[in-house]
């Protein structure tokens, strides 16, 4: 059951990951699925748990580091963060705050 959690994971941050990039979701897609597919008769529970370690970390890495650029001209390209990359703006202090 942990496995067949995993790869629905990864489909689902690829969909968030690669939102509007056909090419991006078709290549991940594909990815994901030849992963699994290849390694669908593996009996050992060992290297099951270690393959689902990898899926989860792939996932965690896709999620949290991958972000979206487009080719808006020649030389300029435009970021499209994902709501979880944007950070609340604090103003820089040179103190540090106290610990309460």
């Amino acid at each position: 059951m942990q496995v067949l959690g995993v790869f629905k994971s990864l489909h689902r941050t690829r969909m968030a990951v690669f939102k509007e990039d056909d090419r991006a979701l078709t290549a991940a897609r594909l990815k994901i699925n030849e992963e699994f597919k290849k390694n669908k008769n593996e009996t050992s529970e060992e290297n099951i748990q270690k393959m689902i370690k990898m899926g989860t970390d792939v996932e965690i890495v896709l999620r949290d580091t991958v972000m979206q650029m487009e080719h808006v001209g020649e030389k300029r390209l435009l970021l499209r963060p994902r709501e979880s990359h944007m950070l609340e703006n604090v103003p820089y202090c040179d103190e540090p705050r106290k610990k309460s």
